[in-house]
């Protein structure tokens, strides 16, 4: 199949105010009751995501994979894993959703492919210098005999970044760099052949309708001549020493990368995009979103963020103020499939250790907090100026399964970190659909990838649609006013406030968040448009109210 189509009547800038609903595709639903979500279940509940109101989709991996790394260890960058599916399969899901005008986009792994792709099990089976080897990294070791890696790298699953092979002669060889697991190989962005060999991956899902890609780890796909060591870590966003960034990451030649990828994308119609993971801070993050490289870039500074209003404000306008620079939208997010829940992470008071994951024994969160600050953090996310993602399952407050068992955890961190680290395991738990069944309705086969935890009927999908007051219902509510006052598209005004308090004004829309420690007077002609909690004529502690001075327009919808 091919086609050049996108989805029903583009805009040229639809994702200068978009929001895009990530989908973990094994965690989304199971069609099949092999425990393991697939694109049929996907398919099956797009109605979801257009009763929520979203503009796209964004699918993470659902390639061939031996799943060390939860799809993002690819063996196959132009099919469908058949734990997932088929081709028709996703041809169903993008028709599909485009007949609802939601788009789809889909995740391009190109920093490391998995150890079992034939590119690399042809470099294994090559000799040092040849053709083969030179699509990755290896290099010889240093020490006597070449017994030590050929730097001082670490990967970002601890350990060393560096795995040595047997050769053909049986011997001890090279090493090869993974900047991640060893079954993540890191790809020579110098070699012109791993160059065309993407190109021809982004045509084959443009050519197939896809309305962009969303860029897995785009920041290092260049590492600095020499691959020079460094002895500092580079976890989070990442920060230069000395003004010097770590030579695996932000170096200046994925610029031209990401220019040949624009100019590729522009020749297809409907302003297909492509959308930068980049855990950067904004000033530089800005540098990926000029006019002729990336659309969007996630804004991680933001979800690092404390539930604190000085630091919020801070990191809003340092945002907002980098990528008007340039001319491009900042893109908020407050969860994804690498960190802990914000439902979770702001149930404790102080700072988190976001991919670290929590298990049994460990200092628990508040719930009830956790829930509360997340809905108002929420609520003030919608409300700025520019596009936004959603991660699957925070439309219905879910929180971390901070109670998995160890024995159930499969990120490699897990084992990387000699079981100091337990990962992302908790936040990719499969969904609940219903507050009864079999694995509550994520499919027929009570026994899920990850284990569901006992309690999770009660955040239902289905079960919250029609219940007033519940999470779906909320964000369901912001969506719509979101659209009706079209304030991804509006300029962000800060009006004076107390030192435990936001308050901006988006168009006709103004907003209050309180953070404590008292209520906070609405003012006398405020007209609620939306609120976190139930309000009456003040702000509580831990909210967000939407409001207007003048009466609200009328809703195409009936208010919630």
């Amino acid at each position: 199949m091919t086609t050049a189509k996108s989805a029903p009547n583009p805009a040229d800038d639809w994702w200068r105010s978009a929001v895009i609903y990530q989908v973990y595709p094994r965690s989304f639903a199971d069609s099949d009751g092999d425990g393991t979500g697939d694109l049929p279940g996907i398919t099956a509940h797009l109605d979801h995501l257009k009763d929520l109101g979203v503009d796209a989709l964004w699918l993470s991996p659902f390639y061939p994979s031996p799943q060390v790394d939860g799809g993002y260890d690819v063996a196959d960058y132009r099919a469908v894993d058949p734990r997932y599916g088929t081709l028709a399969d996703f041809d169903m899901l993008l028709a599909q959703a485009h007949d609802r005008s939601i788009r789809v986009i889909v995740d391009l792994v190109p920093n490391h492919c998995s150890a079992e792709h034939p590119a690399f099990r042809a470099a294994l089976a090559a000799p040092p210098g040849s053709s083969e080897r030179a699509l990755f990294h290896f290099r010889d070791g240093r020490g006597a005999d070449g017994t030590l890696p050929p730097n001082d790298w670490t990967s970002m699953f601890e350990g060393p970044a560096w795995t040595r092979v047997t050769e053909a002669d049986g011997r001890q060889g090279q090493w090869y760099l993974h900047l991640f697991d060893p079954g993540q190989p890191d790809w020579n962005w110098n070699n012109p052949v791993v160059h065309r060999d993407f190109e021809a991956t982004l045509r084959f899902w443009l050519d197939r309708g896809v309305d962009g890609f969303r860029v897995d780890v785009c920041d290092a796909l260049v590492k600095a001549l020499g691959l020079p060591d460094w002895p500092w870590p580079t976890h989070g966003v990442i920060e230069p020493v000395d003004g010097v960034m770590p030579p695996m990451w932000d170096q200046e030649g994925i610029h031209d990368i990401f220019r040949s990828w624009r100019r590729l994308l522009d020749t297809y119609e409907g302003s297909r995009i492509l959308c930068a993971e980049a855990w950067l801070a904004p000033e530089r993050t800005a540098r990926i979103v000029r006019a002729d490289e990336m659309h969007q870039a996630f804004n991680f500074r933001f979800l690092e963020t404390l539930w604190q209003p000085q630091d919020l404000r801070q990191v809003i306008d340092e945002s907002m103020a980098a990528n008007n620079t340039v001319g491009a939208p900042t893109t908020w997010v407050l969860s994804n499939h690498d960190v802990m829940r914000h439902a979770s992470r702001f149930g404790y008071e102080g700072p988190v250790a976001l991919e670290h994951g929590v298990g049994p024994g460990d200092p628990q969160p508040d719930r009830t907090l956790g829930l509360r600050r997340a809905r108002a953090a929420t609520a003030l996310m919608l409300a700025l100026p520019g596009s936004a993602y959603l991660y699957q399952g925070e439309e219905l407050g879910l929180p971390e399964a901070t109670e998995l068992p160890d024995a159930a955890r499969q990120d490699p961190v897990w084992e990387r970190s000699g079981h100091r680290i337990r990962g992302r395991d908790g936040c990719r738990i499969p969904l609940p659909w219903t507050e009864q069944g079999p694995a509550f309705g994520f499919g027929k086969n009570p026994e899920t990838w990850l284990p569901q935890p006992s309690d999770y009927g009660t955040y239902a999908a289905y079960a919250q649609h029609d219940r007033p007051g519940s999470t779906f219902r909320l964000y369901q509510r912001l969506l719509e006013l979101r659209r009706q006052y079209r304030l991804g598209e509006g300029d962000l005004r800060w009006v004076p406030s107390s030192n435990h308090a936001l308050h901006l004004v988006n168009g006709p829309v103004e907003v209050m968040a309180n953070f404590g420690p008292h209520p906070i007077p609405l003012p006398a002609d405020a007209h609620v448009l939306a609120a976190s909690v139930p309000v009456t004529r003040d702000v509580p502690v831990d909210a967000t109210v939407w409001f207007t001075a003048t009466p609200p327009l009328a809703s195409p919808r009936a208010k919630h």
